[in-house]
């Protein structure tokens, strides 16, 4: 007895629990699943599969002489875990495709938004709502003295008095229902993000990563709102009255910051729901990025790939880049100057002492001449959106060629040759909505158009990225289990 304790202790192993007269582990798996259906009645395919893993994932635990203590450490929980508690499963959580869609429906809702955004700041009623009330704020004045007492706050601002004197009450209701617009819609956005997200995380159907990452994109809806109104405060100050040839308008670095916080939460949100598709098709049997029967790890890791990989960052990076510019542009109506194209006052590039004129430094020595002139000279500014334009152009023409590269067209996933040809498509679509905006002096439909092209831009160089990634983990093993439950079935 002494020494059959000692071989328990040294092997790790615990006895063999038994049925009768055999032993527990012996039975075939037919067996557990003939005992599950009769005392739970018909499972579907998913729950055979989930029960094939965890008899293997126990049973290869134990015959490497682990304990049971250590078996339950490697476990976790199931994405599609329901009822009263969440069972342990040998799969990691797999976000359902329901993830992918309630994602892509907030990325879509961010991206009406900065439509709409871009349109509030052309119809310059930005600053037509003098308070930033996030409750009380939602319901718009409605009877004639509630629109009245809206009408006298804007009266007392520097836009009305400088700009708008003549405006009436009809005109105010326009642009006060813009800019309303614009707020309403970013508080939508937060609930249709916030509240799935809770309902996820609780049911387990993301991952606590995921969870996480999904957070900080919530914590940076209610940044956006905070610097929105940052933005707008600026353009209230009222020593605009007092200083000559000021413009009554928001700052264009806090409008660059405030458009720019909402291109990474359009980003955060939309790689994001296309990753978890397609790692959710992927872990049903679909091919990766149209690779059928390849290595894929082996693919996506040859240097080429990962240099053209490479290469579609930095894009992406140029067209974030280009857009940040763009709202320079819009903040200090820098396209209303040299409407035309490709020169500038009939040369490629306006005079030096115009792009760096020193009229725009505010220090004695002049040593802050380089930086304002590139960010408060509407001459400077134009000009270098021009040129972050046109570089970004032809880096999308560039990659869009390397795909007919006879050597690495044959490494390619066939979906990233598909999504580079798409981002080079829309980087021609949106020159020529830059040209025909600066040509008619910016007219509000082709320049809402151009910001939402932009956007467009992104997402397809997003794309090609999601394309170069490879399956996510969970995905792996969930496909891998499929496989494996498939080939036990036969």
């Amino acid at each position: 007895m002494l020494l059959g304790a000692l071989r328990r202790i040294t092997c790790l192993r615990p006895p063999p629990r038994t049925i009768g007269a055999q032993n527990v582990w012996s039975k075939p798996l037919s067996f557990y699943a003939a005992r599950r259906s009769v005392s739970r009645g018909p499972q579907s395919p998913l729950e055979t599969l989930r029960l094939s893993t965890r008899h293997t994932r126990t049973h290869s635990v134990f015959t490497a002489h682990e304990s049971p203590l250590r078996a339950s450490r490697i476990r976790f929980f199931s994405a599609n875990a329901s009822g009263e508690a969440a069972a342990p499963e040998v799969l990691p959580v797999l976000s359902p495709r329901s993830v992918g869609f309630w994602l892509l429906a907030s990325s879509t809702l961010v991206f009406a938004i900065i439509v709409v955004g871009g349109v509030t700041r052309l119809t310059e009623s930005g600053l037509s709502i003098t308070e930033w009330r996030p409750i009380t704020g939602i319901l718009p004045p409605i009877t004639h003295e509630e629109w009245v007492a809206e009408f006298d706050k804007y009266k007392a601002t520097p836009e009305f008095k400088m700009l708008n004197s003549n405006a009436t009450l009809d005109d105010f209701k326009f642009i006060f229902s813009m800019e309303w617009g614009h707020r309403i819609l970013g508080r939508l956005i937060g609930v249709v993000f916030v509240g799935p997200l809770v309902y996820f995380a609780v049911r387990k159907k993301i991952s606590v990563i995921m969870a996480a990452r999904m957070s900080g994109l919530a914590a940076l809806i209610g940044a956006q709102g905070l610097m929105g109104w940052y933005m707008v405060q600026s353009g209230l100050e009222e020593h605009l009255l007092d200083t000559p040839g000021a413009v009554p308008r928001v700052s264009q670095y806090r409008l660059a910051a405030h458009l720019g916080l909402a291109f990474l939460l359009y980003a955060g949100m939309f790689g994001a729901g296309i990753a978890a598709i397609k790692d959710w098709k992927f872990s049903r049997g679909a091919a990766w990025s149209g690779l059928k029967g390849a290595n894929i790890k082996a693919i996506l890791g040859n240097p080429s790939v990962r240099a053209f990989k490479a290469q579609a960052w930095i894009i992406t990076g140029l067209v974030f880049l280009t857009a940040l510019s763009g709202a320079f542009v819009a903040g200090l109506d820098a396209g209303l100057v040299y409407n035309e194209f490709p020169f500038m006052g009939g040369r490629l590039a306006p005079p030096g002492d115009e792009l760096f004129d020193p009229a725009y430094a505010k220090k004695a020595d002049k040593s802050d001449l380089w930086w304002r002139n590139i960010f408060e000279n509407p001459t400077t500014v134009q000009f270098d959106h021009r040129v972050l334009a046109m570089t970004t152009y032809f880096s999308t023409a560039f990659l869009y060629a390397q795909t007919f590269r006879p050597a690495l067209r044959a490494l390619l996933p066939p979906l990233t040759r598909m999504t580079a040809a798409v981002a080079f498509a829309m980087a021609n679509i949106q020159v020529c909505l830059g040209i025909s905006t600066l040509l008619f002096l910016v007219p509000v439909p082709l320049a809402a158009a151009h910001q939402a092209g932009s956007v467009m831009l992104l997402s397809a160089m997003m794309h090609v990225l999601v394309t170069l990634r490879q399956p996510g983990l969970a995905a792996s093993m969930w496909r891998k289990a499929a496989w494996a439950g498939r080939r036990t079935a036969k």
